[in-house]
C-alpha cells in the first residue's frame, strides 16, 4: 500500500498495535509534504514540452479563410476526408490526424502520421483553440505547430490541456503501456510560463481532499513558495491570534482542535527590505472545509466544500506569479486558514465578535464565515498602507447565481480600476466583471445591538453586501480589489479539467504589471 496516496484517517482506521505505529509516523510525514508537494510539482508541465526535437510531426495550424485557400491546392478529395473525420474549419479547436498516404514510405520508421490539421477558427489568440491537443494526439511522439497561431496562445493552451491531478488514482494513464503524453517542440515565454506553474499550483491545492489539505498543511506549501523565492514567512496561529489581536479569525476557527487544523493567520513577503517600491497585498480566504458550522450545510452544499480555500489558492499563485517574473514590486500574501467545523466550541449565530477593527458582528449566519477571517486580515493589511490590496475568496453563491460558474465577480474602491480590469480581463482570456459597490444595500446589514450583521436576512444581493461587509475593514484611501470567484470547474471544458481553478489569477497579474507600469 502506497501510504503517501491513502487517506491517513482511513489508514489509521485500518492498523493496530506496532503497525500502527510505524504506519502513523509514515502517513503522517506523507500528509505533512502535500503542501511542499504542490509547490514541488507546480513546474511538472515541463514534461510536455520538447524543445530540442528534429523528428517532430507537424501541426498545420489554418484559420477558416486560410483553410479554403490550403484544401484546394491538396490532393483531390481531401477536403470530403477531413469532413468525413468530423473535422470543421469553422470550429476552432478541431482537429484531424492527417496518415502517410499513397504506400508504405515512412511506415517502416514507425511513422504513420504525415501531420495534422488544427483549425483556429476565429480564435488564434485564445489558449482553449489549443488545449485539447495533449488529448486528442497519440502519445509517444513530440508535435510542432506551423502556420498562423499566437506562441504564448499555444504554450498556454497546451500546459492547461495537458494537466491532470491523479495523485490518488491507484492506477496512472501513463503507467498503462508505458506510455507518456505527446510533448510540443516549444518552450513557453517567461510570463506565460509564470501563469503555467502557478495554475498548476492552485489547482493542485484545490484538488486536494480537506483531510490532506488542513490549514497546517496549506502553511506548509506558503513556507514552501517563499522559499522557493527567497521570502520570508511567519504565521500566528490557535490562541497566539487572541493575544495578537485577530479575533474573527479565531472565533471561525477555534471549533477545529484537531492536529493541523488550528486556524492561523500565515504571512508571507517578498522584497520586504527594498521599501522604495510599491507594495501590493495579495490577501486569500483559506477555509480548508466549510461545513457551514452551526448553520450546517446540507449534504449537496457541503460536497465540495474542500475548495473553499480556493481564493488562498489564486492569491498564492498570484503572488508566485509575480515572485517569478520578479518585477520591482513589494510582495505580501496574507492568508487567514481555518476550518469552518462543528463542536462544542464552534461560534454561534447571534453571538457579536470583536474585530480587530474595533468594529462589532453580530453573527446571523455561521455559514458566512469567510468575510469574518477576511476581514481581520484586511484591515491588518492596511495597517501597512499598500500601494495596492487584492483579495480572493469564494465567497458567496450570489456571486454565482449573477455571473454563473466561469465569471469572477469585481467590486473596486475605484471604479476606474474596475473598467480597465474587465477590459483587460478579456485579452488575458481570464474574464472578470464588475459588480457595483451600492452604497444603500449597506443598510441591509444593519444589526439593532452590534455595529453591523455578518450577512442579509433576506435573498438579495448577496455578493454585494458580502463586498460592503468587507470595505468596513478597508482603510481609506487604500486602493482595494475584491474579487468573488467560485474557484473551480464543475465539468470539464478545453483546458479546464473539472476540479481546482486559479480564476482572475492571470487577469489581475496583467492588472499590476499594467497598474505599475513593470
Amino acid at each position: 500500500m502506497d501510504t503517501a496516496f491513502v487517506s491517513p484517517l482511513r489508514l489509521l482506521r485500518t492498523t493496530a498495535g506496532a503497525t500502527a505505529s510505524r504506519t502513523c509516523t509514515v502517513v503522517a510525514k506523507a500528509v505533512e509534504s502535500c503542501g511542499e508537494d504542490c509547490v514541488e510539482n507546480m513546474s511538472r508541465f515541463a514534461n510536455l514540452f520538447e524543445k530540442d526535437r528534429s523528428d517532430a510531426i507537424p501541426i498545420r495550424a489554418l484559420s477558416s479563410n486560410e483553410y479554403d485557400e490550403w484544401v484546394r491546392s491538396q490532393r483531390a478529395g481531401m477536403d470530403a476526408w477531413l469532413r468525413a473525420n468530423r473535422f470543421s474549419s469553422k470550429k476552432a479547436g478541431s482537429v484531424a490526424i492527417v496518415p502517410i498516404m499513397g504506400g508504405s514510405e515512412g511506415v517502416d520508421d514507425g511513422k504513420i502520421i504525415s501531420e495534422v490539421i488544427l483549425s483556429t477558427g476565429s480564435a488564434k489568440s485564445e489558449p482553449w483553440t489549443y488545449a485539447d491537443l495533449p488529448k486528442k494526439l497519440p502519445p509517444n511522439t513530440c508535435y510542432e505547430v506551423t502556420g498562423d497561431f499566437d506562441e504564448d496562445a499555444l504554450s498556454l493552451g497546451w500546459a492547461l490541456g495537458g494537466y491532470e491531478f491523479n495523485k490518488y488514482k491507484s492506477q496512472k494513464k501513463s503507467s498503462k503501456n508505458n506510455t507518456k503524453p505527446p510533448t510540443l517542440k516549444s518552450w513557453p515565454k517567461d510570463r506565460t510560463a509564470a501563469a503555467i506553474r502557478s495554475t498548476y499550483l492552485a489547482r493542485d491545492l484545490i484538488n486536494h481532499p480537506a483531510e490532506d489539505m488542513t490549514p497546517l498543511q496549506l502553511e506548509n506549501a506558503i513556507r514552501a513558495l517563499g522559499d522557493r523565492y527567497a521570502a520570508r514567512t511567519e504565521s500566528i496561529i490557535g490562541d497566539a491570534l487572541l493575544e495578537k489581536t485577530f479575533p474573527m479569525i479565531h472565533a471561525v476557527g477555534r471549533a477545529a482542535r484537531s492536529a493541523g487544523c488550528e486556524p492561523r493567520l500565515i504571512d508571507l513577503r517578498y522584497n520586504s527590505e527594498r521599501t522604495e517600491l510599491p507594495l501590493v497585498t495579495i490577501v486569500g480566504k483559506g477555509v480548508c472545509y466549510d461545513t457551514g458550522g452551526l448553520d450546517i450545510k446540507p449534504p449537496a452544499g457541503m460536497r465540495n466544500m474542500k475548495k473553499d480555500m480556493g481564493g488562498a489558492a489564486t492569491a498564492m499563485g498570484l503572488a508566485g506569479m509575480i515572485m517569478e517574473t520578479d518585477p520591482p514590486l513589494r510582495v505580501r500574501l496574507l492568508i487567514p486558514a481555518v476550518e469552518n467545523s462543528i463542536s462544542g466550541e464552534a461560534y454561534r449565530p447571534g453571538d457579536i465578535l470583536q474585530s480587530r477593527k474595533g468594529i462589532t458582528t453580530e453573527i446571523e449566519n455561521t455559514d458566512a464565515e469567510g468575510r469574518l477571517i477576511l476581514a481581520d486580515a484586511i484591515h491588518y493589511a492596511c495597517e501597512e498602507k499598500p500601494d495596492l490590496l487584492i483579495d480572493f475568496a469564494t465567497l458567496t453563491g450570489a456571486q454565482r447565481v449573477a455571473l454563473g460558474v466561469e465569471i469572477p465577480g469585481v467590486f473596486c474602491s475605484n471604479e476606474e480600476d474596475g473598467r480597465v480590469l474587465q477590459d483587460q480581463s478579456k485579452g488575458e482570456n481570464d474574464l472578470v466583471w464588475q459588480l457595483p459597490l451600492h452604497a444603500p444595500y449597506r443598510k441591509m446589514l444593519d444589526s439593532s445591538i452590534a455595529d453591523m450583521k455578518n450577512c442579509s436576512t433576506g435573498g438579495f444581493a448577496g455578493a454585494i453586501t458580502a463586498a460592503l461587509y468587507l470595505k468596513e475593514f478597508v482603510s481609506k484611501p487604500t486602493r482595494w480589489i475584491h474579487i468573488d470567484h467560485m474557484g473551480f470547474n464543475p465539468s470539464s471544458k478545453p483546458g479546464r479539467p473539472e476540479g481546482g481553478e486559479a480564476q482572475g489569477m492571470r487577469a489581475l497579474f496583467k492588472f499590476i504589471m499594467h497598474t505599475f507600469n513593470v
